[in-house]
């Protein structure tokens, strides 16, 4: 493949696309900080062990995905693949313990090395937001209801389903495991080789597994929620009430797990049936022990994580471009008079296009070209007058305006 084209597995933002793209990841920055959340930004790459620790070796981002490689000072670095372990790395490594509760939102790219395909790219972009030290199911409820109105604020959600599900606490999630290795392992010589490896390690990664017998054998599996100690049971209930006081319809998914063993409690996953199989487009929740694990101290948290790309799919329209104010001077002391007006309007917010050649008929027609509202016409007789001619491109009507009373009467086109 020429060295010209795009890395296969990423995309350029052009206009267009990039207008969709701010659309969704402001849309999300302003729904977070509804909730009282700062917004972050945590370095594009990470010691390796930073995520290997977080994500398991067992699971394919850590043994098939990562972009991993060795920098000049001979260090083993990984682009991120999701944006949770580096903010629990910056709790730790910021001293930030003693500050909580913290709230935090962030957008940004992340890589995987995947098969590309509609909606997933090797490098993408994730919002997300991750609420740290509040251990009460409160905290869920409060996660889960911005990603809510996130997608209501962008048109999705009444296209969208809330799957919900609870890992339970230590005691459960123990008491599963001892169940579901005695039930896999009448199917070892069914299970694919990735499943045989987690069973010994990991047994409830084998639930994730995208393998199509693997997923026959795992529809048949001991229920999560049979193997519920009472203080979960009675976690995940407060969780459910907190939703219907808030109105959030749910739907209760009981194969619906997360692998890793700091993950506990709500789990959730918003998916979108139009976009086929890559249909999830929001998914989070608890990871009390991860902070712990990386050593660190004992921090509840809960959280989640959205692709800008795929939530860009699911806007109704692209949001219309912002259209200019043109400035057509007529003749070099114009030019010159043209430049200090565009200064003037543009310190005040103004989004003006000045040309850089061209008689009227030209850059009158570059004025349409670009869409722009109205063009500011100027020339000797008008310098003298200390006025401009002012024409609205949509309707061709045509009036003089005094420079000092310019700025009000562009006002409506700020």
């Amino acid at each position: 493949m020429s060295a010209l084209q795009p890395v296969r597995g990423t995309h350029d933002l052009l206009p267009e696309d990039m207008r969709r793209f701010r659309e969704v990841a402001d849309t999300a920055r302003r729904a977070a900080l509804c909730f009282g959340y700062h917004e972050v930004a945590t370095p594009i790459f990470e010691f390796t062990e930073v995520f290997k620790r977080t994500l398991g070796d067992t699971s394919d981002v850590v043994t098939k995905e990562m972009y991993t490689f060795t920098d000049k000072g001979g260090e083993t670095v990984t682009l991120r693949p999701e944006g949770t372990a580096g903010v629990a790395r910056a709790l730790i490594s910021g001293g930030l313990t003693q500050h909580l509760p913290l709230k935090y939102f962030y957008v940004g790219p992340m890589f995987r090395y995947e098969r590309p395909q509609k909606g997933r790219m090797r490098q993408f972009h994730q919002t997300g937001v991750e609420l740290l030290g509040v251990k009460e199911p409160q905290g869920d409820v409060e996660v889960i209801a911005i990603g809510v109105e996130f997608l209501r604020r962008i048109g999705a959600w009444e296209r969208c389903e809330l799957e919900l599900n609870t890992l339970g606490d230590t005691a459960s999630r123990q008491a599963y495991r001892r169940v579901l290795i005695d039930y896999l392992n009448d199917f070892r010589d069914r299970l694919s080789k990735d499943s045989l490896e987690r069973l010994d390690k990991n047994p409830l990664r084998v639930l994730d597994s995208k393998d199509e017998n693997d997923q026959k054998i795992v529809a048949d599996a001991p229920l999560y929620s049979d193997y519920l100690s009472p203080e979960a049971q009675d976690f995940f209930a407060r969780v459910k009430g907190g939703l219907d006081d808030l109105g959030i319809a749910y739907r209760i998914n009981p194969r619906l797990v997360r692998g890793l063993d700091y993950y506990c409690h709500t789990c959730f996953e918003i998916t979108c049936p139009e976009l086929g199989a890559q249909k999830t487009v929001l998914a989070g929740g608890r990871y009390d022990g991860l902070v712990g694990m990386m050593g660190g101290p004992e921090t509840a948290g809960v959280g989640w994580a959205s692709g800008v790309e795929r939530c860009s799919m699911l806007l109704k329209e692209t949001p219309a471009a912002a259209r200019p104010i043109a400035i057509v001077p007529l003749g070099e002391a114009a030019e010159r008079k043209a430049a200090q007006i565009a200064g003037d309007l543009r310190r005040q917010d103004f989004m003006v296009d000045l040309g850089y050649s061209g008689n009227m008929g030209k850059r009158m027609k570059r004025a349409n070209k670009i869409e722009a509202v109205v063009a500011v016409i100027l020339g000797d007789d008008e310098i003298a007058k200390g006025e401009v001619s002012l024409k609205l491109l949509d309707t061709g009507e045509q009036k003089n305006v005094r420079l000092t009373d310019l700025e009000a009467a562009l006002a409506a086109y700020r």
